[in-house]
């Protein structure tokens, strides 16, 4: 019942996509009506216009109302320089952008095109745009080919490259408009919040960022947060060790492994045993308590990461193969221990564990921006979670011209080696008849499998896989042409058009005679070549050995068996298009639908023909282990002997809803930890922001008193602690401390003679003249640059500590699920605890050191080396999934049912004394914040 209100509401009423394009569509057409003036213009007019638009901006019109002009000159400047015109369904994706929405459009409809329109309106503000792309080649493609479309219209355009140097990159995002990488945005926000100087700093403004592949940005790289690191102490000879313990386990007996979650959970058996070997007597004493993570990894290692899929070995060192692209990863690291663990198990020298400079997730830097759009051909499919964590709604924006590729029905096998064999058939088959194969899989391994494969078979491909990547572009380009084959690992080459090629009727009819599907002694020339090749093609594929069978009959009857082949019927002709278009394979399903999908978007772009298959088989990780046995019963039921296949649209239906499972499971793992995550971004909001004022000389002297004003007043409840008897103060420890940290003189006799508002107001008083007769001893100048010296290399060193400390908490917290005690909620509590204390340690080290210190240049160029990043990574939150699972994991082989139940919430602290730290995070003392009143 309710499924048919919901179809009668959905016909009456439209979809929500349909009533937001609705609402679009008349902008569309006020751009449109503009375009006859805009061609009326010289090409002077177009900067003249730029201005024009930007005072109107500055005198209080809105971009909403500057629009459809805007979109009209971009159009128009488009046409002139890059000989490029906006299609009205790109002017409508470019209003969702401006809306700081997602637009989805699929593959080959124009998306760099689209980013122009939203890029120049709001470049209008005079506040800076970022566009932002996966990857260095395509960022300098993109602003070098839309480039002279800003220029024309009076903007400057930048692009970011990783080599670049600070200086390059203070002037690039100087521009209006600069393009560059998530990593490159990401790691220049981090490095600028480790400058000295201001003007070195080159990001000064999160306005407006408009992130292309925006699925690939903000979901797939979600759990992999940036990372600026330097070399900490610790020995490697504990991982050596634990490989060597590892090596020895049995699986069953020593440890279980959960496939899903990739983790090795010891059994209490396999402690014992691993803690013999170790030669200690408990790895849950003191310093030995970081044996179980060091011998977890080790198995992780030895089970989960194997070489040339998750990794490969070059120059003696692992490079990680990025799971979602499946590029190399050179200087990138998996943390927590994990890479060196496989360094152990490879048998190569370690490299010591960085300590953490600098991190953020991708999640929580773009939500910095004041405005955000994203652009991608495959979002819809993860919008709860686009609206949820980034409030970004999705629209999906209808096609230029109709979509006709083929989606095929899924082919099954048992196993991967007959699944393998009926791909490199399928690949001959259509490799015969000219059309181009995209063959797509997901690791370096089976696309090399494949290629070996092929090899065999004497039929001639590119590999586009993470160890040829520099080829990447060029090998893409030209995997349309005519006979083409190219394997490319997962997504590789994302971004880089296909075009189907055209060729002369003589090209195919020579590949057809190399194919034998067509005799050597035909000439495309020939005037009855068309009845020549029908009526040899129905002696070849239907025996048909009747010279006199009519020719329409020979006909009718090929294209039956081209429709039970599921292939495009062959015919003469000059293009791939005429073929059939590009056919995809892929090797796998995904987890996720929307890598599927952007693998079958390859082909059929702008209105082109293409088809696609998957092939599987039982040994597949997605069947493995997420498809319900009930469905994998129903499909062994269809009857699979050896070399035997299955297809339906009920199996295709089953494997969809296995990668629902997975992506809801993928979901909550990444809700969870940008929960964890939010801990140390509220902490890195607020260090940062103090930072910021003081690298701007803003308000010195106010946050130093304050601090010291701070200091002294939980001094003063210290050693005159209220709701106690004034005979049991502490007069003469506050003389002491008032002389040692100001070198203030006081006497306890007078200070007796007081109550604690005047005792207060007399310390507060005399703190106050002792620092400005600091100030003017040294001059305003010099106060300003001991000042700026002293909170700077207070903030940085502390901040710095706390990272590491931070680290330590979530190498640990895992340990917590044994008391029966919720890891993130004790993460939260012990890091809010963490910050307090790192609060307080600058305070006190400010206030201690203000009145002591005279500086040196020296001093100042040494406060540079605070920082000394070794290493600028991007790596998957491996420390984080471990408390989200191993702790989680192991408690609950160890806890007893009833402790995991749910229990009523109750309060085991006390309530906050006016001396705590505010509960609201902003690290202040609770009767300095919300306890004011």
């Amino acid at each position: 019942m309710n499924e048919w209100i919901s179809k009668f509401l959905l016909k009456v009423f439209g979809s929500r996509n349909e009533r937001l394009l609705k609402e679009i569509w008349p902008v569309v057409h006020k751009i449109a009506a503009l375009e006859e003036s805009c061609q009326k213009l010289q090409d002077q007019d177009f900067k003249a216009k730029t201005q024009s638009l930007r005072v109107r901006y500055q005198q209080g019109e809105t971009l909403d109302r500057l629009l459809p002009e805007a979109f009209a000159l971009v159009r128009e400047a488009s046409k002139r320089t890059i000989g490029l015109r906006h299609f009205d369904v790109q002017m409508l994706g470019g209003i969702v952008l401006h809306q700081g929405k997602i637009s989805e459009m699929i593959t080959g409809e124009g998306k760099t095109l689209v980013a122009t329109c939203p890029a120049y309106l709001n470049a209008l503000s005079s506040r800076h745009v970022h566009i932002v792309t996966v990857n260095d080649y395509l960022a300098k493609r993109d602003r070098n080919w839309m480039g002279p479309v800003f220029e024309f219209l009076g903007l400057t355009v930048g692009c970011i490259q990783s080599e670049m140097d600070s200086y390059a990159r203070i002037k690039e995002y100087g521009c209006d408009i600069t393009y560059g990488t998530n990593n490159e945005f990401g790691f220049d926000y981090l490095r600028d919040n480790m400058k000295m100087n201001p003007d070195e700093q080159c990001q000064k403004d999160l306005y407006y960022a408009i992130v292309d592949e925006v699925d690939s940005v903000l979901i797939d790289e979600a759990r992999t947060p940036l990372i600026i690191s330097g070399p900490s102490e610790e020995s490697t000879e504990k991982y050596y060790q634990a490989n060597q313990i590892a090596k020895k386990m049995r699986q069953g007996t020593h440890y279980e492994l959960k496939e899903k979650e990739q983790m090795a959970l010891l059994t209490e058996e396999g402690i014992e045993f691993a803690e013999k070997l170790a030669g200690v007597d408990s790895f849950y004493k003191g310093k030995n308590m970081d044996w179980p993570h060091h011998i977890n990894q080790a198995l992780r290692a030895h089970n989960f990461f194997k070489l040339d899929r998750e990794y490969v070995i070059h120059e003696n060192e692992i490079i990680i193969v990025d799971e979602f692209t499946g590029r190399l990863q050179p200087g990138r690291r998996w943390s927590d221990g994990l890479h060196q663990a496989i360094e152990a198990k490879e048998g190569l020298r370690i490299r010591e564990e960085n300590q953490t400079l600098a991190t953020i997730t991708f999640q929580n830097y773009f939500r910095l921006y004041k405005k955000l759009a994203g652009m991608t051909g495959t979002a819809l499919t993860e919008a709860m979670e686009f609206d949820k964590i980034y409030k970004l709604d999705v629209v999906v924006i209808p096609p230029n011209r109709p979509l006709i590729r083929k989606a095929h029905n899924d082919v099954i096998y048992g196993t991967h080696i007959e699944k393998f064999q009926a791909i490199v058939n399928e690949v001959i088959l259509y490799h015969r008849t000219g059309r181009p194969i995209l063959l797509g899989t997901i690791s370096i391994e089976f696309s090399e499998d494949l290629s070996r494969m092929l090899d065999r078979r004497e039929i001639p491909h590119e590999v586009l896989n993470a160890k040829y990547h520099e080829k990447e572009a060029q090998i893409i380009s030209k995997a349309g042409q005519l006979g083409r084959v190219t394997i490319a690992t997962n997504m590789a080459g994302r971004g880089t058009d296909i075009v189907l090629g055209k060729f002369t009727k003589d090209e195919l009819l020579e590949h057809w005679q190399q194919h034998h599907l067509a005799p050597k002694k035909f000439k495309a020339s020939d005037p009855d070549i068309e009845e020549k090749l029908t009526r040899y093609w129905a002696q070849l594929f239907l025996e048909e050995k009747d010279s006199s069978t009519p020719l329409e009959t020979l006909q009718d009857r090929l294209n039956e068996y081209w429709k039970e082949q599921e292939m495009t019927p062959l015919r003469l002709c000059e293009s791939v298009a005429e073929l059939g278009g590009l056919h995809v394979l892929g090797s796998e399903r995904h987890d996720s639908r929307r890598i599927d999908n952007q693998l079958r978007g390859r082909c059929g772009r702008q209105g082109d023909p293409g088809s696609s298959r998957f092939y599987l088989s039982f040994e597949d990780d997605l069947l493995r282990k997420f498809a319900p046995p009930a469905m994998i019963n129903l499909m062994k039921r269809f009857g699979m002997k050896n070399g035997q296949d299955i297809r339906h649209p009920m199996i295709n239906n089953g494997i969809v809803r296995a990668q629902q499972r997975v992506e809801q499971f993928n979901f909550e793992i990444r809700k969870n930890l940008l929960e964890y995550d939010e801990v140390m971004n509220e902490q890195r909001k607020i260090v940062y922001d103090q930072r910021q004022r003081v690298l701007e000389d803003k308000d010195l002297d106010q946050i130093i008193w304050d601090m010291i004003e701070d200091r002294t007043l939980d001094a003063l409840d210290r050693y005159l602690p209220p709701r106690t008897s004034m005979s049991e103060w502490d007069y003469e420890g506050l003389c002491e401390w008032l002389e040692y940290k100001f070198t203030i003189k006081c006497s306890p006799v007078n200070l007796k003679e007081k109550n604690f508002k005047e005792i207060q107001q007399e310390v507060l008083e005399n703190i106050k003249k002792q620092y400005d007769k600091k100030t003017h001893y040294l001059g305003q100048g010099p106060m300003k640059a001991l000042e700026k010296y002293i909170l700077l290399e207070a903030i940085d060193s502390k901040w710095k500590d706390h990272l590491y400390a931070m680290d330590e908490l979530k190498s640990g917290i895992g340990l917590q699920a044994f008391g029966q005690k919720d890891p993130k909620i004790e993460y939260k509590k012990s890091g809010y605890d963490l910050f307090d204390q790192m609060i307080i340690a600058v305070k006190e080290q400010v206030s201690d050191l203000i009145f002591k210190i005279v500086i040196e240049q020296t001093d100042i160029d040494a406060l540079a080396q605070i920082w000394q990043p070794s290493n600028f990574s991007h790596q998957k939150l491996e420390n984080y999934e471990a408390v989200d699972r191993e702790g989680w994991e192991q408690a609950q082989k160890s806890a007893s049912a009833a402790a995991t139940q749910v229990k009523t919430i109750e309060r085991t602290q006390s309530k906050v004394g006016r001396n705590d730290a505010c509960p609201c995070g902003s690290g202040k003392k609770y009767k300095k914040c919300c306890g004011k009143g």
